[in-house]
């Protein structure tokens, strides 16, 4: 797990933009649940699922934001 979340943390910018498109945005919240798992904090796991929820409305908007700003997610993950 430790080294799909370093791969992730690792990607391309235009990967990390793709992954945050509408529908595609998906990937990041199955990224928190697996860091959530590898890291043991159980509220990023619960972020995760919430993202799966509620990311296709509105939240790929914050990761699309966030990671063209600081190349990274918000501070949730």
């Amino acid at each position: 797990m430790k080294g799909f979340v370093k791969w992730f943390d690792d990607a391309p910018l235009w990967l990390k933009v793709v992954f945050a498109l509408p529908v595609i945005d998906i990937v990041w919240a199955v990224y928190r649940i697996v860091k959530g798992v590898a890291t043991g904090k159980i509220w990023l796991v619960v972020v995760g699922i919430l993202w799966i929820v509620l990311g296709w409305a509105i939240l790929w908007l914050i990761d699309l934001v966030s990671v063209l700003v600081t190349r990274k997610l918000p501070v949730l993950a």
